[in-house]
């Protein structure tokens, strides 16, 4: 997940997400039609680094045991056994849901994170890994937060349409190009 350092940058990223998230499917559209490589997205869970997999199940576990709780309970007689499963999932990690892209060709397969994709089209230098902005200036300390991409904004601070589908047009072309043989 991206790190932001302030609120305006949170702003200037929400400006730019629902935008490049409609130009980066609607370019990936475009690049199946034209490709031998098939695409399907998928709603994923996505956990926070260092979550062990015992944790995971426990959540899931849990999860589903409210929804069954809460189909049994009735506004007129609520469970308690729903309040105790809310109180133990408000002391565990959740995971935030995730959209991916699975490309497949004969027994080739590709995921792609379309959110990633989105941070890379909206943040300069966007680093999955830390979720930060790189910086390339020698001797500088790294950065701890994104940093949008204000190339995607015209002069007056409103959102370079032309710009914006560019850049994800291009990093689109570029999965799709590298894409196994």
């Amino acid at each position: 997940m991206p790190k932001f350092q302030d609120m305006t940058v949170w702003r200037q990223a929400e400006a730019l997400m629902q935008p490049a998230f409609i130009r980066l499917v609607a370019n990936i559209g475009k690049q199946l039609e034209q490709s031998t490589w098939k695409g399907q997205y998928e709603d994923v869970l996505v956990w926070a680094e260092g979550i062990d997999d015992a944790t995971k199940a426990k959540v899931l576990q849990l999860r589903s045991d409210l929804e069954q709780a809460s189909n049994a309970s009735t506004d007129s007689n609520p469970s308690t056994e729903v309040d105790e499963i809310e109180r133990t999932l408000a002391t565990l990690p959740s995971p935030y849901p995730g959209y991916q892209l699975c490309l497949t060709q004969n027994s080739q397969q590709v995921r792609v994170d379309l959110w990633e994709l989105c941070y890379r089209i909206c943040f300069r230098d966007y680093d999955a890994e830390s979720g930060t902005s790189r910086n390339r200036g020698f001797g500088q300390p790294p950065s701890q937060s994104v940093e949008v991409d204000r190339t995607l904004f015209d002069e007056t601070g409103e959102v370079d349409w032309n710009r914006l589908d560019d850049k994800t047009k291009s990093l689109v072309d570029q999965i799709f190009t590298n894409l196994p043989a």
